[in-house]
């Protein structure tokens, strides 16, 4: 048997426990004997620990007689996290047994957990889309994939918001028995098909800016409605009257991201559209998009999200 354990703290998101949780139980229905997981959890604070929704909850263990060793331990989130200060506690608790664990990680806000213990260092981490930018600042030190389902870094999980950990936990299915039986518990749970960990957030990937006579909001929809066209910062610095030197500095702060970025991120989100919703063949789309080449959009596609834009599609059709 695999041991899964989640820790439960004031405030959590109790959808955050259940989800994952209920894939792991689910699981143990398709498999033999001896071979699914057993589940714990652990306390972070006195019972009962009320959830963000005021549910109350109770845990198996609380931190200080919990076991130490786990072959999946995960860290949820909650509506607090991002503007809370560290928990010493938990942070000392992870130190002592995330060498220990198989496999661990985080869903949605629970990511902040981890990145006040260290965890996401120099490593690839999501968290939900509305807070991957202050994770990124928070903890610069982190690779905060902004626009992810969920990220695999070596023995480091971590999900966007709420039901992608319910995403995140069929893969480690998967993983351990196999894509039949992770395909098998989604379909228990309704959920249809597991999402690939590349798959959109499906949430704005472009900021748009709160001044519609803004630089960077005029930029935004320059790009849009010439999104298959080549651009320079000389070109876009052009549509604003600006110099470029002093546009890129301006767009950069105002924006969060260089020019290029957003431009980069552009073409990504109008090649998802198509790719989600029309029969374009591969080719036409990298060509509509600006990207020149299938396979520059491939390549891009691989880099930023983790799957090829025929993955990225195939994960949309009805029979996936």
């Amino acid at each position: 048997m695999r041991s899964v354990a989640i820790v439960l703290f004031p405030h959590v998101q109790s959808l955050d426990v259940a989800g994952p949780l209920d894939v792991f139980a689910e699981a143990n229905r398709f498999v033999a004997e001896g071979d699914g997981y057993t589940i714990t959890t652990i306390g972070a604070a006195p019972y009962p620990i009320i959830a963000s929704n005021g549910m109350p909850l109770g845990a198996r263990h609380e931190l200080d007689d919990a076991p130490k060793a786990f072959d999946i331990l995960l860290i949820p989130g909650g509506p607090l996290l991002p503007e809370s200060p560290e928990m010493p506690h938990i942070t000392a608790w992870l130190h002592d047994v995330t060498p220990l664990a198989g496999r661990y990680g985080s869903i949605c806000t629970g990511a902040f957990i981890l990145g006040h213990a260290g965890l996401l260092d120099d490593k690839q981490a999501a968290t939900h889309w509305s807070h991957a930018h202050q994770l990124a600042e928070l903890f610069p030190k982190a690779q905060v994939e902004p626009d992810r389902i969920y990220v695999r870094d070596g023995k480091l999980m971590t999900s966007a918001g709420v039901t992608a950990g319910i995403d995140m936990a069929l893969s480690l299915v998967a993983e351990d028995h196999g894509p039949a039986i992770a395909l098998a518990v989604a379909k228990r749970l309704l959920v249809v098909a597991q999402r690939q960990g590349g798959q959109s957030q499906f949430s704005p990937y472009l900021n748009t800016s709160a001044d519609d006579d803004s630089p960077v909001a005029k930029i935004q929809r320059y790009v849009l409605e010439h999104i298959s066209e080549p651009f320079s910062v000389e070109r876009l610095a052009e549509v604003v009257a600006m110099s470029p030197r002093s546009f890129a500095r301006v767009f950069a702060r105002d924006a969060k991201v260089t020019p290029a970025e957003f431009v980069q991120r552009a073409r990504i989100d109008a090649a998802r559209r198509l790719l989600e919703g029309s029969e374009k063949a591969i080719k036409a789309v990298a060509y509509e998009c600006g990207f020149g080449s299938a396979a520059r959009m491939r390549l891009i596609f691989t880099q930023r999200l983790g799957v090829t834009p025929t993955q990225y599609r195939d994960s949309f059709r009805k029979d996936s």
